[in-house]
Order: C-alpha cells, then sequence, then structure tokens
C-alpha cells in the first residue's frame, strides 16, 4: 500500500478547550516519509513537533506534544482523522499552542479531509507488524492495553465508569468501519463533579455545551443534548486512541484491545509497546 497526503490544503479556526484561546490550523499536504508534523507559526523560527510518541508529556485530560520549547495541546482528534482516513503525511500549521476544539469531535477534520481527497504517493507504507503479544496493566487506573498479532488493523475499547448514566460501554474500528460517520462524530465528555476543579486547575477555559457532553450524574446530560450514538463516550474514547496510536508514526498492523483507556496512559503503554521487541 502507497503513503497518502492531502490533495489540498484544509484550514480551520476556532478556539482551544484547556486554553480558550483563538487559534487557526492550516493542514497541508507533505511530501512521502515526512510523517504528521506540527508546525509552530506564532513562535521564533516557527519550530516543528514531530507527531511521534517520544515527544508526548505529561498531561492532563488531553494529549501534549513537545519539542524543545514548542509545545501542541490536544492534537488527538485531529490525529484521529488524520490516522484513520490515512493520511500519511501532513504539516500541521498551528499559530497557537492548541488545536481548536470545534464541536468537541473529530467530523469537522473528518468531513474537511474528504472533501479535500487523499493522494496516493511514490513511496510504500511501512507498518508495525505485530508478531508476538504485548500486554500493559496500570494498577492504579485499572486501566489495560493488549496489541496482538492479526493480518489487519482493529481497535476495541471498552470503558466502565461507575456511572448509572455512562456505566459499562464498548466500542470498535476496524478496516470496514466508516469512521467518518461512525465514529467521528462522538464529542468530548466529562462529569459535572469535575467541572468545577478542572476551571481552578486551569483547564476547560474554552469548554461549554457545544464542544462537550456533560454527564449530571444520574440524571444524564446537562442541557439533555440528543447522543449521536448510545455509546457516545466509548466511541470517543475509541476516537481518543485511534489520535494517541498515530503517535507510533507508522499504521500498525495488529489488533488492539484497551479497557479504561485514557491520554496519559495511552502514551504511556505506546511507548513501552514500541520499545519492546514484540513488532518488526
Amino acid at each position: 500500500m502507497k503513503q497518502h497526503t492531502l490533495k489540498t490544503a484544509c484550514t480551520f479556526r476556532g478556539t482551544g478547550l484547556h486554553t480558550g484561546r483563538p487559534v487557526s490550523l492550516e493542514v497541508c499536504p507533505a511530501p512521502a516519509g515526512h510523517g504528521l508534523v506540527f508546525q509552530r507559526t506564532d513562535l521564533p523560527g516557527a519550530p516543528c513537533v514531530p507527531a511521534l510518541a517520544a515527544n508526548a508529556g505529561r498531561t492532563r485530560r488531553s494529549t501534549l506534544l513537545q519539542a524543545g520549547r514548542a509545545k501542541v495541546r490536544t492534537p488527538e482528534h485531529l490525529l484521529s482523522a488524520l490516522y484513520a482516513l490515512g493520511v500519511d503525511n501532513a504539516l500541521l500549521r498551528l499559530d497557537a499552542e492548541e488545536v481548536p476544539i470545534l464541536d468537541g469531535s473529530a467530523r469537522p477534520f473528518a468531513e474537511a479531509f474528504l472533501a479535500a481527497g487523499l493522494e496516493a504517493q511514490d513511496a510504500d507504507r511501512k507498518p508495525i507488524v505485530v508478531t508476538k503479544p504485548f500486554v500493559y496493566a496500570d494498577t492504579r487506573s485499572g486501566s489495560t492495553l493488549r496489541i496482538d498479532p492479526a493480518e489487519d488493523f482493529s481497535v476495541e475499547v471498552t470503558v466502565d465508569y461507575p456511572s448509572r448514566v455512562v456505566g459499562v460501554q464498548r466500542a470498535r474500528f476496524d478496516a470496514g468501519t466508516d469512521f467518518a460517520a461512525q465514529v467521528a462524530p462522538s464529542r468530548t465528555f466529562c462529569f459535572k463533579k469535575e467541572v468545577w476543579m478542572m476551571r481552578l486547575t486551569g483547564l476547560i477555559r474554552g469548554g461549554s455545551l457545544d464542544n462537550a457532553l456533560v454527564v449530571d450524574e444520574p440524571r444524564g446530560y446537562v442541557g439533555d443534548p440528543a447522543l449521536h450514538f448510545d455509546n457516545e463516550p466509548a466511541r470517543h474514547k475509541l476516537l481518543d486512541l485511534l489520535g494517541d496510536l498515530s503517535l507510533a508514526g507508522r499504521p500498525i498492523r495488529g489488533r488492539v484491545q484497551a479497557y479504561k483507556p485514557g491520554h496519559r496512559f495511552n502514551a504511556h503503554a505506546l511507548q513501552l509497546f514500541l520499545a519492546t521487541p514484540c513488532h518488526e
């Protein structure tokens, strides 16, 4: 299979979920072998931050990438759309620290990329082929990630909250899944009881009911929004995990199973996987 990039550039404008600051993002075609690379156009020298697991830093409630002093916050929805749709190479020009949250899902990204179209390039993809089972478990959170050999890439996610509203939900992605229709529209979510503390610690300054689902346990969702799917929280966690798996830098050929995934856990598990001789 050949590498792919976008046929034309796509521009997005919005607000950062956590910073609350306006931001413009331009997703540009890039040559074969370039990978997915952010460029902070607002910083001196316009430094680049490759979207790789080695550049994943410690963060809360989102993914953080950092190379030198240049940071990129909350790239997971954008990266999820690029990874799931098969975009191998793109230059992601960003004029602020955080990727725009838009409607809290990956749908605006996916729809724009499909409208722009993908272009095959004169270079083969080099997938990470899983050869032995890999398992990582975090005893503190109860989260687990398992990656097994398989002919094709697939991801299965289980979320498990002590909640009457969310509870246990599952979602799956594989080669037959229409990402734009079945995964991308899933919105980010949080619990109402978490909102005040997150705001006190400088998070979700750009958050609103226009870009997030808020669980009001045990009543339901604040504002009684129409859910895009019965298992929308699980599908959003699947969306997030796809974005975090993109940090492998190459497509993964294997079966991924995650229980209670989260960004910090995902990044650490992926780093361990890449450092383990269970793939080629």
